[in-house]
């Protein structure tokens, strides 16, 4: 076996993992602030690579004030999801909000179509396309800055959860009757949360858009998202990280000794395999707080 062909296809696989990150965060930053499972993540990302194009092709803006401008764009979207589609459902059984979820993943998805179309569009960021040569290998130069991104994000988001308002949503995830007996504004804690994660899928879109190009199929990195929250924990944002990394590493060195075997796919299959493995054998995640409940 060639030792630097392997490293090579785990290094810059863990680096697209951290990518995976980005999308996973905003699963766990809803799931740590309100336990709410969110499915529309991946539609999330989709649009808020859109709303880049829109400010940056549509009106003209440059690309660096286009992502901040989407950015705060996406974190109204995710306000008024919140606010005119989850909030009348407090209370009600998690399968109900969970499909509510589902259900604005679909929409916003056939918005998207409706509104764009369906060929895939380019996101240029200005990387450049030549690998960056480190020793003898060669990693992908997006991945890097992407695997850099999601670093930093992280520290942002572990700094928010030790501040007072980052303990408050904390709070209202443990218990919303209790959060409200103390005078806690919950509507307010969770509208909070959607927006953080609708502006952290916009920063994943972008990124993951420049290399793909944007179309509906970026909808799709929601299962990946999905995978590495619950691999890592619905409620560690560190677990999503190291999530990341191993998913990543372990799905590129498949795809790159098995595809050339089985004519391609090998990615898809890793991926359904972990979710499934971690969902049978340790439900909680890797790194997720597992309550016990007395019956």
């Amino acid at each position: 076996m060639d030792l630097n062909y392997f490293l090579e296809l785990a290094i810059n696989g863990a680096l697209a993992g951290l990518m995976y990150s980005l999308v996973a965060m905003g699963i766990v930053l809803i799931y740590k602030s309100s336990s709410v499972p969110n499915l529309a993540q991946g539609a999330l990302v989709m649009l808020g690579a859109y709303v880049v194009l829109a400010f940056s092709n549509g009106i003209g803006v440059s690309i660096w004030l286009a992502i901040p401008l989407a950015m705060l764009t996406m974190g109204a979207v995710g306000m008024g999801v919140e606010r005119f589609a989850l909030r009348r459902l407090a209370g009600r059984p998690i399968v109900m909000i969970l499909m509510m979820t589902l259900g604005l993943e679909i929409f916003l998805s056939a918005i998207a179509m409706t509104v764009w179309g369906g060929t895939a569009r380019p996101l240029r960021l200005g990387i450049s396309d030549d690998p960056l040569f480190v020793g003898p290998l060669l990693l992908n130069r997006t991945y890097v800055i992407g695997a850099v991104v999601a670093l930093v994000l992280f520290g942002v988001f572990v700094a928010f959860f030790r501040s007072r308002s980052g303990v408050v949503l904390r709070a209202i995830a443990d218990d919303y009757t209790a959060s409200w007996s103390v005078g806690i504004s919950v509507e307010r804690g969770v509208a909070l949360s959607w927006a953080m994660a609708s502006m952290v899928a916009t920063i994943a879109g972008v990124l993951w858009g420049s290399i793909q190009g944007v179309d509906q199929s970026l909808a799709m990195l929601l299962l990946k998202g999905i995978t590495v929250a619950v691999l890592g924990g619905m409620d560690s944002l560190g677990g999503a990280i190291l999530a990341g990394i191993l998913l990543g590493a372990i799905e590129s060195v498949a795809a790159g000794y098995l595809d050339p075997l089985l004519g391609g796919g090998s990615r898809e299959l890793v991926v359904a395999v972990v979710l499934i493995l971690t969902i049978m054998i340790r439900p909680h995640g890797l790194f997720g707080r597992h309550d016990i409940e007395r019956l």
